[in-house]
């Protein structure tokens, strides 16, 4: 595969061009992980700058890799490479490797040795029984940052369960506050994008980075403990904060939000669009930019409290008069008066929104099956190291060659074998 060595940006820091190579540049992390929570904290320390080498099941290796459609679209007759894939595998070398045959084990024990970050999202005890587990390696390489990232974590009665986004939103109580209201016929509702992955994922990257600078300060490895339902738990913010101190669970409320008022989707013309106060100021500027002053004097709507107490009515002035004209109308307006509001982007509008475009949040990438893939770039803009787009994501076990001739320093002749045994 071409490798490319893009940096996020191309602006130049002082006398000299910034550095591409990233701040991690010079570590190597193991990230034995499938599916999303991982492969995302994986590529956020590889767009950093790190080496990292994707340890995968030989042949079809990740999980993620066969769910689809849809597909990236590519050379005719080409193998499906999911679209779901790609997003989270970018700046990876890809080696194939059974690791539950004692051979295979022997050759990951002497990566990790050699490694700086371990990354893994197997069940609370799968790989111990394989010589792999935190203990096990720390004998080997005490420096050796390993992170678990698991539905419930390392400890408690649930840590020997499996936990998916999907379960671990309905049991966190993702699923409790999303949706329309309960007095409307609504439901729980699950949320559009893998949200506890993302965020455990997120979350394992930041632990990796903080454990990284302790390491750094003249402290050793350590084991991280990353749960998808701790994780998700503490996205609740207000909601599980509002029945811990005032045992007051806050109501589904759909498309508005439940303490500010107005603070939602609203229908113009030829659309919707989503306007949002947080205060008395804001409301008063919105009232007046369309073209209703009276309404910040109106009792009803006065204070927040007694928008919050009146949200039917003032829901209902507002779309009788939105509905009146066009959505660039009233954005133009709304914005004029420094109240926040925007349009309802489908994917094709994100596409071409010329503020993703102008921050560079498209990626084009070559692939040696598809020609090229598109992907979502890295939203960390640093000035000094910023994060650089250099290889598309790997095909499976693509780099087991390399990585063991470079890592391992395995000859031509064991590289054979292995392969002939299956073991890579």
């Amino acid at each position: 595969m071409q490798e490319l060595d893009i940096c996020a940006t191309d602006a130049t820091v002082g006398q000299g061009r910034i550095d591409c190579r990233g701040v991690l540049s010079g570590i190597r992390v193991l990230d034995l992980t499938r599916v999303v929570a991982g492969p995302l904290a994986a590529q956020t320390l590889a767009d950093l700058g790190a080496d990292v080498i994707k340890i995968e099941r030989v042949g079809d290796g990740d999980d993620l890799r066969t769910l689809g459609p849809p597909w990236v679209e590519g050379r005719p007759g080409a193998p499906e490479q999911s679209t779901y894939f790609q997003m989270v595998n970018r700046n990876k070398r890809s080696i194939g490797l059974d690791f539950s045959r004692p051979q295979g084990a022997a050759l990951l024990r002497r990566l990790a040795a050699e490694s700086d970050v371990f990354i893994e999202n197997f069940r609370t005890g799968t790989l111990a029984r394989y010589g792999l587990g935190y203990e096990d390696l720390r004998k080997l390489n005490p420096r050796l940052i390993y992170c678990s990232i698991t539905g419930f974590g390392q400890t408690g009665p649930y840590n020997d369960r499996s936990g998916y986004d999907y379960l671990v939103q309905a049991m966190g109580g993702q699923m409790a506050v999303t949706g329309q209201p309960e007095a409307d016929g609504g439901i729980p509702t699950r949320v559009g994008v893998p949200i506890a992955d993302i965020t455990a994922g997120n979350n394992a990257a930041i632990a990796i980075l903080a454990a990284l600078l302790h390491r750094q300060n003249g402290g050793q490895g350590q084991h991280i403990d990353i749960a998808l339902f701790d994780s998700q738990v503490a996205l609740l913010m207000n909601n599980i904060g509002s029945w811990l101190n005032a045992r007051a669970p806050l109501p589904r409320t759909g498309n508005e939000h439940p303490t500010a008022v107005p603070n939602g989707v609203f229908e113009c013309a030829d659309g919707f669009i989503l306007i949002a106060t947080f205060n008395d100021r804001e409301f008063a500027r919105l009232a007046g930019a369309l073209g209703h002053p009276e309404w910040a004097e109106d009792p009803r709507f006065l204070r927040s409290r007694d928008r919050l107490e009146n949200r039917v009515a003032l829901t209902a002035e507002m779309n009788a008069v939105l509905s009146t004209n066009l959505r660039a109308h009233w954005m133009e307006r709304i914005l004029a008066a420094k109240v926040s509001c925007g349009p309802i982007n489908e994917m094709p509008d994100i596409e071409e929104d010329p503020q993703l475009q102008a921050r560079g949040m498209f990626v084009t990438m070559e692939h040696p099956v598809t020609g090229t893939v598109r992907l979502v770039g890295s939203p960390l803009r640093l000035s000094e190291t910023p994060v650089s787009y250099r290889s598309a994501p790997p095909l499976a076990g693509e780099h087991s060659d390399e990585v063991l001739r470079q890592c391992l320093s395995l000859s031509a002749e064991e590289l054979e074998k292995l392969r002939d045994e299956a073991i890579i």
